[in-house]
Parts: structure tokens; C-alpha cells; sequence
């Protein structure tokens, strides 16, 4: 049997274990195993007993990746601290006066959120629980509110700091702070769109206007408890793109910060609620983490299998035009997302994909961008889908309503990506502005 069709086998298996409700660590664990079995056979050579173990300790073992559970951390800490309230408050004083008020502070509170946790499932979870049952009593549709919520949270994780841009880099060897700069633009980018959808949707639907009023004192107040929390994604990065922290540190320092706001600025945090909240970081960041790790034995037992050889010979005998490559990457990862965490897509894929992007010229920051991008649209996309079920379950309607929720905003994010994919200055203009390797 040739090595092709032992990856073609590996890689069919593993999707046919992930489509029959087999969880997505133990799938990747088995097949990755298998590969190294495939790779003794087809070599004729013993294969290391520690290999498996020695490549889910190199999965997590990386320090840049110690930056997620800080992250993941430092955001539930100020959701705890009643953040999230402050920042839709926030967001209305911004922008409370257009049509669709709450819709545009879902989307506008979401890229602030998305700044501070750099999850798209926390932030429909967050935003979701007070923002959809807010826009139902309002008029809105549930349908409406839960696809309006579920869109705007998958700007969080291109915004920096981003969980997904940091496996990125530790996984192709690229800068984190050029990452997170790339990722500014088309994350504003993105919510600007959504906002004009639901400009354009008001026209169809009419949706509710707020014409509440605050006096002088209540809009400082708001602005003082909005631009607070927002301190924490401009410390993170400005403190990694001027070469003063590595994102490890600046995770942790994150965390310093969120505790500091909650437990002594707004006093909306207590003590005893630290250690509640330490048990909820290591949970959230826990499952993750796995995926990551046993992602990584998967990739590494197609390295070895020569995959990464074998695509880039492969797609360079079809296909000579960057442009056309892009565009088929981008098919490739909308579908992963719809089955796979973004993450382990991330680990499986950016090793064999980013070494024949840069061969066509393509730069792996941009491309980066383009991987974060589409795997964040696998988050409201059946059947995986995570930020459809959230907000689904907090809206109380069926999934597939969400979905039909969904479909305007989406086209509209499937817009942006081909913007980003295409017109790379949106991506590097501002690292590259930045003097950052790009």
C-alpha cells in the first residue's frame, strides 16, 4: 500500500470518527497513533514507544501556548466583574441611536469582548446571555437576536488578543505580535460589515429604535467603566509589539490587570469569588489544551508520513496561480471549520499548507489571517457549529432557526474573507507600518 493512500485512509478515518459523535481528542489521538504504526510498517523501522507521549508534551509543551489559559483566564475574571455589562453600555453610548441599537451593540460589544477573551465561545456566551433576551423583550425575533449574537462573536477572535493566532505562530514559526497586528483591520473590518448588514436588514424588518437618554454624569460614568477593561488588549499589545513581553508574560500580566479592575477599581469582584473563577479558567482552557496536544500527534505522524511533501508536490503540479490556491484554501478551511475545532485545524493543517503558500510568494502572516478568519466562521456553521448551540440555548430556539439567523451575516463574513484574502494590505498594512516582520 503506497504512503499516499495511508494518509488519504488516516484522514477519511478520522473524519468518519469526529462525524460519528466520537469527541475530537480521541479521534485525533487514535488516527495519529496509527500513522506512526503506518510509519514503522512502510519503513521497516522500529517506532519509540514515547513518541506519542513525547509529541502531546511537545503539543502543549510550547511557551508561547501558555499565553491561552492566561487569556482565557484574564476574560473570565472580567466577566465575572460585570465587564461584559459595562461594555454593551458602552457600546450603546457609541452607538444607541441607529436603527437596530441593541443588534450594533452586540456586534461593537463583541469586537471589545473578542479583545480581552480572543474567544468567539465565550463571547456568544457572554454577550448572548444579556443581549438576546434584552433584544427579544425589545422586538426583535429570537431567531433574529440569537443569529445577530452568534455572527458577531466570531470578530473576537480576529481581534487581538487571539487564541487562535497565538497556536498560528507557535505552530509556523511566526511572529505573535505581527499576527496580532495583521489581525486589527480585518477585525474592525468585519464588524463594520456586520453593521451595515444589519443596516440594510433594518430596511426589510424595521428593527426596534432606542431613544434613551443619559445625563452628563451617567455618560462619564460609562465611559470610564467601558475604556477600563478596554486597557487590557492595549497593554497586551502594545507591551508584545514593543518588545517588552513575550504573550506568555503579557498573558499573565493580563490577568494581573483584570484583577486589579475588578477587585479594587469597580469592586465588582470578591476574594472568595477567586478560586470559583481559577476552577472555571482551568475548565474552559482544559479541553482546548487537549485537543491541541493530541492534534499535534496527528500532525506529527503525517509529517513523518512525508503529508507536507506529498500536498506541496501535489498542488504545485495543479496549480501555479496564488490566487487560485487561496481561493481553494479558503473552501478547504470553511469545511474544516464546519467539523473541527479551530485550533487542532490550526496544528493539522498550518504545517502542511504555510510552506507551499510560501513557496507561491504568499506571506504566512497574511495567510495566517486568512486560516484564523475562515475557522472562526466554522464556529456558526453546522454541525459543529459551538456559537449556534450557545446561542440557541439562551435564545430557546431550535438550532436550525439560529442557522436561518445566521445566513445573512455569514454571506456577509464570506464577503470580508475574500476582501482579506485578495487585498493583503488589509492584513500586513499595519504591521508593516509598525516595522514588524511581515
Amino acid at each position: 500500500m503506497s504512503v499516499g493512500l495511508i494518509i488519504a485512509l488516516l484522514v477519511i478515518l478520522t473524519f468518519v470518527f469526529i462525524l460519528a459523535g466520537i469527541p475530537v481528542y480521541v479521534s485525533l489521538l487514535f488516527t495519529g497513533t496509527l500513522s506512526l504504526v503506518a510509519l514503522g510498517v512502510t519503513t521497516n523501522t522500529p517506532i519509540a514507544t514515547l513518541a506519542v507521549s513525547n509529541s502531546i508534551f511537545n503539543g502543549i509543551g510550547s511557551l508561547p501556548l501558555l499565553a491561552i489559559p492566561f487569556f482565557m483566564l484574564a476574560g473570565e475574571i472580567m466577566n465575572r466583574g460585570g465587564i461584559t455589562e459595562k461594555l454593551i453600555r458602552f457600546a450603546m453610548l457609541l452607538i444607541g441611536r441607529l436603527p437596530g441599537s441593541l443588534a450594533h451593540a452586540g456586534i461593537v460589544s463583541s469586537m471589545f469582548f473578542g479583545g480581552i477573551t480572543g474567544s468567539a465561545q465565550a463571547c456568544s456566551s457572554c454577550m448572548g446571555g444579556i443581549l438576546i433576551p434584552a433584544m427579544v423583550k425589545e422586538g426583535y425575533s429570537a431567531q433574529e437576536a440569537a443569529g445577530v449574537i452568534a455572527s458577531a462573536s466570531t470578530c473576537g477572535p480576529i481581534i487581538p488578543p487571539s487564541i487562535i493566532m497565538v497556536v498560528y505562530a507557535t505552530a509556523v514559526g511566526v511572529s505573535v505580535g505581527s499576527m496580532f497586528m495583521g489581525g486589527v483591520v480585518p477585525g474592525i473590518l468585519c464588524g463594520l460589515i456586520l453593521m451595515l448588514v444589519v443596516l440594510l436588514r433594518d430596511r426589510v424588518v424595521h428593527f426596534p429604535k432606542r431613544t434613551e437618554h443619559l445625563s452628563a454624569g451617567e455618560i462619564k460614568r460609562t465611559i470610564i467603566d467601558g475604556l477600563l477593561p478596554l486597557g487590557m488588549p492595549l497593554i497586551v499589545v502594545g507591551g508584545i509589539m514593543g518588545g517588552i513581553m513575550t504573550p506568555t508574560e503579557a498573558g499573565a500580566i493580563s490577568v494581573v490587570y483584570a484583577l486589579l479592575v475588578s477587585l479594587f477599581i469597580t469592586k465588582t469582584l470578591k476574594i472568595r469569588e477567586i478560586g470559583p473563577i481559577l476552577l472555571q479558567g482551568v475548565n474552559s482552557a482544559a479541553p482546548l489544551l487537549l485537543i491541541i496536544a493530541c492534534a499535534k500527534v496527528f500532525s506529527y505522524g503525517l509529517t513523518a508520513l512525508q503529508m507536507p511533501v506529498i500536498v506541496n508536490d501535489l498542488i504545485l503540479s495543479i496549480i501555479d496561480n496564488k490566487y487560485m490556491f487561496l481561493l481553494l484554501v479558503n473552501i478547504l478551511l470553511l469545511i474544516m471549520g464546519m467539523f473541527m475545532d479551530g485550533g487542532a485545524s490550526v496544528i493539522i493543517l498550518a504545517p502542511i499548507l504555510a510552506p507551499v503558500a510560501a513557496s507561491m510568494g504568499i506571506s504566512l502572516i497574511h495567510f495566517g489571517i486568512i486560516m484564523a478568519f475562515n475557522l472562526t466562521i466554522g464556529n456558526i456553521t453546522p454541525p459543529l457549529g459551538y456559537c449556534l448551540f450557545i446561542t440557541s440555548k439562551i435564545a430557546g430556539i431550535p438550532v436550525e432557526k439560529a442557522i436561518k439567523g445566521t445566513i445573512p451575516y455569514m454571506i456577509a463574513e464570506v464577503l470580508c474573507l475574500l476582501l482579506i484574502t485578495y487585498i493583503p494590505f488589509l492584513v500586513l498594512g499595519l504591521p508593516s507600518f509598525l516595522g514588524m516582520a511581515i
